[in-house]
């Protein structure tokens, strides 16, 4: 009479109405076997075609809204320190004027993108932290749009904002395209090209290149003939180029046990104008001093900002947000768009960022599914003692993808190496619905003598409710982290919507795909042995038939001669 009671009294009929819409099912399926099978083949196709027909997208990680960003800006190449600190400032205006930023932290003329970062006079990072999710109507994507919306208002400013990752920095942008080759007039050229398909993508932002041509710089071309002439050497113009300009601290001073370095350089006016860089002297190997223009000539130019190496080769690596978009879709999309790209003799493209590390994590992860697939295999070959029945149970597992990559689907979530965790995980829970089922068929036909079919009408009857059971409490307990708000609840909610998903579709496909296979492996058990019997039978009297008149005319032969 109580209200628990009732509960208990409810809920035992409506399982004993499932169970016996289940049980009729269940004799339907081992009556239209090939039906069955045909049907979970097709929903198979269909949830797999999910993946390239882009419902499903694909990450190395999900972005998760934590409510931390790096705001890195740029002025244009040679202002000063102070001509950055005094844009920075104007930005650090605009962006506190933002009720939900909580706090703020500047640096000029540095920038911390990615574990290694950059110096330079130009550029600066504001570090901005949002107050509580909880607290704020606005996503932090919401924000980033608002504060580069207002900040390129600016005139001159270079504005790029990337999440703060795991790791506590700046992650650099999610794709790089890194173009390689010995030329390097080529391979910007190439980039060049390469960003401008890039800007093409939907889903791609602020497309930049990692160095930028315009820097300012004095370039000093030698003459190695006059300079042999005169008694010089590179290394010895060289080295004093450098103490001119960089300076040399190898000298120290010491007073008492402290030690204090010394550092050695022209002053800043006697290296500023080129007519003074002209009368640098140097003394070669007859003790004569020679001056620079003697045997270079010293202009102004202009540089890129920045000259990387990949593999020994010039590089210049294209960069790109991702808005909208995994970034697996974008750079498929991308890697399309450039098959028509016609690149110069040497220079190639290789793919860097969050690209490469989702090639080589799912890469891993595949060879992990499988290894957990055949060890999963192997324990059940060496408990059940039998190589047929665990083949049975396997069958439990495509049946799981179909609802893993459904849910992800449906929820609009990406494929990540978390979801993908979630799916080897499904390898061993899904594969209990089908060991109960299993365990119990092969138990009754032991034991009682039943037939496959009486038998597994008896196992279905008798496990399904434990299967209910573990199945059901499994997808409560996912059901906080899959339906979870809080921060950084986006990296782990595929990984719970996987479980969830393959969990479910193994509950109501694996109680009836099992006993469809497993009734068909036990005939082929019996026919499988009487079929390769006949099979030998017939060739040992195909060969008798051909090798008794090959005997006989033999016999003839040796009689008669």
């Amino acid at each position: 009479d109580t209200l628990l009671g009732k509960f208990a009294f409810w809920f035992e009929r409506m399982y004993h109405k499932f169970a016996e819409q289940y049980i009729h099912i269940l004799r339907w399926s081992l009556n239209n076997k090939w039906k069955v099978v045909l049907l979970t083949t097709s929903l198979m196709i269909a949830s797999l075609a999910l993946v390239p027909l882009g419902f499903v997208g694909s990450e190395f990680m999900t972005v998760a809204d934590r409510g931390e960003f790096a705001v890195t800006i740029e002025v244009p190449s040679g202002s000063t320190v102070q001509h950055t600190n005094h844009v920075t400032q104007e930005v650090e205006k605009i962006i506190s004027s933002f009720p939900e930023i909580s706090k703020m932290f500047v640096n000029v003329g540095v920038s911390s993108e990615g574990l290694i970062g950059q110096s330079s006079n130009n550029v600066s990072e504001l570090n901005v932290t949002l107050v509580p999710k909880s607290e704020r109507t606005k996503s932090t994507d919401d924000m980033i749009l608002e504060i580069k919306k207002n900040v390129r208002k600016i005139p001159g400013v270079t504005v790029r904002v990337n999440p703060i990752g795991i790791f506590g920095v700046a992650n650099q942008t999610p794709i790089a395209l890194i173009v390689s080759g010995p030329n390097y007039d080529e391979v910007r050229f190439a980039s060049e090209k390469v960003m401008k398909i890039v800007r093409t993508v939907p889903g791609t932002a602020d497309v930049r290149l990692s160095s930028e041509l315009g820097k300012p710089e004095h370039r000093i071309e030698l003459d190695r003939e006059k300079m042999s002439d005169l008694g010089l050497t590179l290394g010895e113009v060289g080295a004093t180029l450098r103490i001119a300009f960089n300076g040399d601290d190898d000298s120290k001073f010491r007073e008492g046990s402290t030690e204090h370095p010394i550092r050695i350089v022209l002053d800043q006016f006697d290296r500023s104008k080129i007519q003074d860089i002209e009368n640098l002297s140097f003394k070669n190997n007859k003790g004569q001093q020679i001056e620079l223009k003697q045997f270079a000539t010293i202009f102004r130019s202009t540089g890129p900002t920045k000259l990387q190496r990949q593999d020994r080769n010039y590089s210049v690596t294209v960069f790109s947000q991702a808005v909208g978009r995994p970034i697996g879709s974008i750079t498929d999309d991308i890697k399309k768009a450039l098959t028509v790209l016609q690149l110069p003799h040497g220079v190639a493209i290789m793919y860097s960022g969050d690209e490469k590390n989702r090639a080589e994590g799912f890469t891993s992860l595949l060879l992990a599914l499988a290894a957990a697939i055949l060890f999963v295999y192997m324990i059940m070959v060496a408990l059940y003692d039998s190589y047929i029945y665990p083949f049975v149970v396997l069958f439990s597992i495509p049946v799981a993808m179909i609802g893993a990559i459904l849910a992800l689907a449906l929820t609009m979530k990406s494929l990540s190496i978390f979801s993908m965790l979630g799916v080897i995980m499904l390898i061993g829970l899904v594969a209990k619905n089908a060991i109960l089922l299993v365990d119990r068929t092969s138990q009754m036909q032991k034991d009682h003598g039943m037939s496959a079919a009486d038998a597994l009408v008896e196992a279905g009857q008798t496990r399904l409710r434990p299967i209910l059971m573990t199945t059901a409490s499994m997808i409560v307990g996912m059901s906080p982290i899959a339906f979870s708000l809080s921060a950084g609840s986006e990296w782990k909610s595929g990984l719970a919507w996987a479980l969830i998903g393959g969990l479910t579709s193994s509950l109501l496909l694996t109680l009836v795909l099992v006993p469809v296979v497993y009734i068909k492996v036990d005939e082929w058990r019996v026919t499988f042995p009487a079929f390769i019997k006949r099979l030998f039978r017939k060739r040992i009297k195909q060969e008798t038939s051909e090798t008794i008149p090959e005997l006989a005319t033999a016999v003839e032969f040796s009689n008669g001669k």
